[in-house]
């Protein structure tokens, strides 16, 4: 399994993966899950992938492939996002219609999910998320990012936090937490990360990095936030079971309302 996160913002892109695959307990290892398509002062695309690596490595290689024919379509070729999405989508379906039945026959489902996202020149940055199916859906302002792999962990802190107009470094860090939250609660997600960072209209990548275990700053942001979840709940008020249904309406109105219930009591 894997969780990967791409963030698409006023000021940029945020792309972070994980890079741990598995087949079971004892048959751990790593492969990376991020793929940079660029062409300098023209093109800028990032590919994720999750789901089975066999499947995802098929179509990355595809795609890559594709980048040395003159006649079919490729990723030097598409006019926007939205074509490139479309291609990623073809070439997916170009290796399900090869391998779906064999797979089937197995008992195995034919399981991948990509995000793409980038700019290409004279275009707005996009990012898509791309299903095993080869459809795909689009980030919004009102929904600017997108998870696929083992999202549900490091979910809720990206929706308390992120907005469009949150900054690539907040995003950054927003992305790291939640990444930290995946893999303290999910054997399958793991260390080493990519961390991709892209400025609006740059048409090159600002930031590229590889955060190891013994990263300083990773280690210390998780440290730090642990720290701090642990201090919020501490001060959280305890639990007035007696008064515990009283509406924060209630409340307003009388403020006495809970005293005077508990004296009359």
């Amino acid at each position: 399994m894997t969780y990967c996160v791409g963030m698409c913002l006023d000021a940029g892109l945020v792309f972070l993966s994980d890079s741990r695959t598995n087949a079971g307990v004892d048959h751990i290892n790593t492969f990376r899950k991020m793929h940079l398509f660029d062409r300098p002062e023209d093109r800028i695309l990032v590919l994720m992938t999750a789901g089975n690596l066999a499947i995802s490595q098929s179509v990355v290689n595809t795609l890559r492939e594709r980048l040395e024919s003159k006649r079919r379509m490729n990723f030097n070729k598409v006019p926007n996002l939205f074509e490139a999405a479309k291609h990623v989508g073809d070439c997916l379906r170009e290796v399900h219609d090869r391998d779906a039945h064999y797979l089937k026959n197995l008992g195995v489902d034919f399981s991948a999910s990509f995000l793409l996202g980038g700019q290409i020149k004279e275009e707005e940055p996009r990012l898509f998320n791309i299903y095993a199916a080869g459809n795909f859906i689009e980030a919004t302002r009102e929904t600017p990012y997108f998870q696929i792999g083992e999202s549900k962990y490091g979910k809720p802190i990206i929706d308390r936090v992120i907005t469009s107009g949150t900054s690539l470094n907040e995003a950054a860090k927003c992305a790291l937490i939640s990444m930290d939250s995946s893999i303290r609660s999910n054997l399958s997600v793991g260390m080493p990360l990519d961390l991709l960072i892209y400025e609006r209209d740059a048409l090159t990548v600002a930031h590229q990095v590889t955060i190891n275990e013994d990263s300083a700053y990773f280690n210390q942001i998780r440290r730090l936030w642990g720290n701090r979840l642990r201090e919020a709940f501490t001060e959280l008020p305890e639990p007035d079971w007696e008064n515990i249904n009283l509406t924060a309406e209630t409340l307003r109105q009388n403020p006495g309302a809970s005293q005077k219930r508990r004296e009359r009591d």
